[in-house]
């Protein structure tokens, strides 16, 4: 038999659990609210890679109401609550000077037959309208962003005719330099820098992306290139998958100045889930995943938020953050931490949208033609790659010779020889 003691310890226990319990269904209740209010918009899922390695993109011999050996499906995502997706068009850096062009087109061809296959679920989406329109019809506007400068192969035709394929960002690079920008790995002495950040054509794809109206993704690209396009563009700018750096010293994550100029550029730094990022460790929780929303919220305000969950192309999530149904979870432990209505909306939504609105503004205000200057032969020479349109050595000078071949050079000094007078 219990105390009296006994007893009222019981009851003391099992009403603050209560309580609680009734807090956590308070502040749950209240993301779920909000997020039926502001769409949550995502700013990177590689689901189109699983597609390529899972199925060979052969949409056929995948449902995605009941594949269940990725981050992502469609019962999840509804659970989710997410609204709106930048879809990843992503290849590898080992197709660069190779078949990098081709996969990438390939990648944005598997994004628009899963919108064509599932019109129920998601909606194909170009712009921050129709971000909106999707949410007001209950489907997931589906954006695509292309991760890795080496997909254009150093064309600006290639990036203007993503652009009308529907990309609406671009990620400078991946993990690995291109012919006009040094990636992250530049910063963490792994690789050397080739550019000291852009070249001369790095700045000039700057410009044509603020001219058509495409967002510039700084994740994945060095510090020295974070600087210099926060200097360029005219534009908001996006990290679409990227942490605090304070929190976790990544070289993948943004350190406090830079995140002050985005602040000052109105850009937005969108939060990875993964753990290398979040604890620099192979494990993380989804608290220490707010702990950098909260830190970037002090450094430079809730109004450069938003989420990049990165899922599908990580191994390694947060415990409490397994896949796309969990964001209401992430979003129930910002309002607990004391986030308000408004700041939790702004991170929702609200920042991407206004970003993406100012990327279109700019362009409309844009009257100049299209670069046409290509990027200099001698910077992109190699063994995959042709010559055609770039001027044609004089067959006259003396260049022309060392430029041959060395079977070809012997039988030219050999004819020559020949047809010389004898002395």
């Amino acid at each position: 038999m219990l105390s009296g003691g006994s007893v009222w310890g019981t009851l003391l226990v099992l009403s603050c659990a209560l309580k609680l319990s009734l807090t956590q269904d308070e502040h749950m209740n209240n993301a779920l609210r909000l997020m039926s209010e502001t769409p949550l918009i995502d700013g990177h899922n590689d689901l189109p890679w699983q597609l390529r390695m899972k199925f060979n993109n052969q949409l056929n011999k995948v449902d995605l109401y009941t594949l269940n050996s990725t981050h992502t499906n469609i019962p999840k995502i509804r659970e989710g609550r997410l609204a709106a997706q930048f879809w990843a068009a992503y290849v590898p850096c080992d197709t660069q000077y190779k078949d990098a062009a081709r996969q990438t087109l390939e990648q944005i061809d598997v994004i628009h037959r899963m919108c064509m296959k599932y019109p129920e679920a998601f909606m194909f989406a170009t712009s921050s309208k129709d971000i909106l329109d999707a949410f007001s019809q209950n489907r997931t506007a589906s954006l695509i962003g292309v991760e890795g400068g080496h997909s254009l192969d150093s064309s600006l035709g290639s990036l203007r005719t993503m652009y009308h394929l529907g990309v609406r960002y671009l990620t400078l690079t991946h993990s690995c330099n291109t012919p006009w920008a040094d990636n992250w790995l530049v910063d963490s002495g792994a690789e050397p820098s080739q550019h000291n950040g852009l070249s001369e054509f790095g700045k000039q794809l700057i410009f044509e992306m603020n001219r058509i109206g495409m967002l510039i993704d700084l994740a994945h690209v060095s510090e020295k290139v974070m600087n210099q396009v926060l200097e360029l563009s005219k534009a908001p700018v996006i990290f679409s998958h990227s942490s605090a750096y304070a929190v976790c010293p990544h070289k993948r994550n943004v350190p406090d100045d830079v995140l002050r100029k985005v602040q000052d550029n109105k850009g937005i730094v969108m939060v990875n889930f993964y753990n290398d990022y979040v604890t620099c460790s192979n494990t993380a929780n989804l608290s220490q995943v707010a702990d950098h929303f909260d830190h970037i919220k002090n450094v430079a305000g809730h109004s450069i938020i938003g989420f990049g969950g990165d899922y599908d192309g990580v191994g390694r999530v947060p415990v409490g953050l397994e896949d796309v149904s969990k964001y209401p979870a992430l979003v129930a432990e910002l309002l607990r931490r004391g986030w308000t209505d408004a700041e939790v909306k702004a991170a929702l939504g609200d920042n991407l949208l206004r970003v993406f609105r100012e990327v279109e503004r700019v362009n409309s205000l844009n009257g100049t033609a299209p670069d046409d200057l290509p990027i200099p032969y001698e910077e992109v020479k190699n063994d995959c790659r042709t010559s055609y349109g770039y001027p044609v050595p004089n067959p006259d000078s003396a260049g022309t010779i060392l430029s041959l071949s060395p079977l070809a050079l012997v039988l030219t000094l050999t004819l020559s020889s020949l047809l010389l007078p004898k002395a």
